[in-house]
């Protein structure tokens, strides 16, 4: 299939919308109420199954309710953003070399930042 409709979206373009959805909810949303918070036109199973997932990847947690789950974001947007940071980290060999060329990159407003963040943390 061709033509504008048949593009497809960006990688983990779905999971951000479900996640902004979640974490805009005063409660934890079932698949349903997910799915009528969504822009994108998605089908319920396609909803269930991105966030059954997500609980898979440690970013949504769920609780029963009848024979369906209720969930919730396990973080707030920095604190999913510091987890996605730590997870890229950890599937990494060469650590040194990742928070090197990392550290390469920022400018030097974020580089004070962060010299500053590590002050902060340093018991010495």
């Amino acid at each position: 299939m061709t033509g504008p409709d048949s593009r497809r979206r960006p990688a983990g373009s779905l999971e951000s919308e479900v996640m902004a959805a979640l974490q805009h909810a005063a409660q934890p949303l079932t698949p349903a109420q997910v799915q009528d918070r969504l822009t994108a036109d998605l089908a319920y199973t396609t909803v269930v199954t991105i966030l059954t997932r997500m609980h898979a990847k440690g970013l949504a947690a769920r609780s029963k309710e009848g024979r369906s789950f209720r969930y919730r974001p396990v973080d707030d947007e920095t604190g999913l953003a510091a987890r996605r940071m730590h997870q890229v980290l950890e599937g990494e060999p060469d650590r040194e070399s990742i928070l090197a060329r990392f550290v390469d990159t920022l400018s030097e407003g974020d580089e004070r930042l962060l010299r500053r963040l590590l002050d902060r943390q340093d018991p010495g």
